[in-house]
């Protein structure tokens, strides 16, 4: 049986400059709850073992997951999508102060089912899904779609406190969560895993 300890134990384990501290403090205060640390290390090690010069996220946030998949593919090209202007403005200094340059960070501000058909299937390597929850399904959809084969699609709050767990939970987050992994399940060129790191880490390589 895993103790408490062990869970608080690999949560402080991956270890955040000042620039990612930042963009999470910046996070908590405006009410957004950015990924843990240790769901944004294991953003690194998928980023790094595909060797991604490629990356798409839906959902910037302040800048915490898109930081985290850069730390894993520091020469990668991030492509972050929000319909927040907002976030946009006070996360575009934070990549520069992290030392990515602004031709390798493009922010799209805009509503993710408006920008992603327009984006080229099979171009990425990793593709980072935490948009609007509501738009969870489609979204997955089109980030299958537009990761390469070997690319790997990132979905955290995978178990959505707990509900995905609880069939009796019926609402429609967990609902959709279950069916992108019954259809993972069920497609042959879908290869995935569910961790339990922060509030669950669903990662889904496309095969082929």
């Amino acid at each position: 049986m895993h103790s408490h300890l062990d869970w608080i134990y690999v949560n402080d384990a991956a270890i955040e400059d000042e620039v990612l501290t930042e963009a999470r403090e910046l996070s908590l205060e405006h009410g957004l709850e950015p990924i843990s640390a240790a769901t944004g290390a294991q953003f690194a090690v998928a980023a790094a073992s595909t060797r991604a010069s490629n990356i798409i996220e839906i959902g910037t946030g302040y800048g915490v997951s898109g930081l985290w998949l850069l730390a894993g593919a520091p020469e990668a090209t991030l492509t972050s999508i929000d319909d927040d202007y907002d976030h946009h403005e006070q996360a575009k200094p934070l990549f520069s102060k992290a030392g990515y340059p602004a031709n390798r960070v493009r922010l799209i501000t805009g509503k993710a089912l408006d920008v992603l058909p327009r984006m080229n299937e099979n171009t990425y390597d990793v593709a980072l899904v935490d948009g609007d929850p509501s738009q969870l399904l489609a979204n997955v959809e089109h980030a299958l779609r537009l990761v390469r084969p070997g690319g790997v699609v990132l979905i955290p709050h995978a178990l959505w406190n707990g509900e995905v767990a609880e069939p009796a939970k019926r609402g429609a987050v967990p609902s959709a969560l279950r069916a992108i992994m019954r259809n993972a399940t069920d497609d042959e060129n879908q290869v995935w895993s569910l961790s339990p790191v922060g509030d669950g880490l669903l990662q889904i390589v496309k095969t082929a």
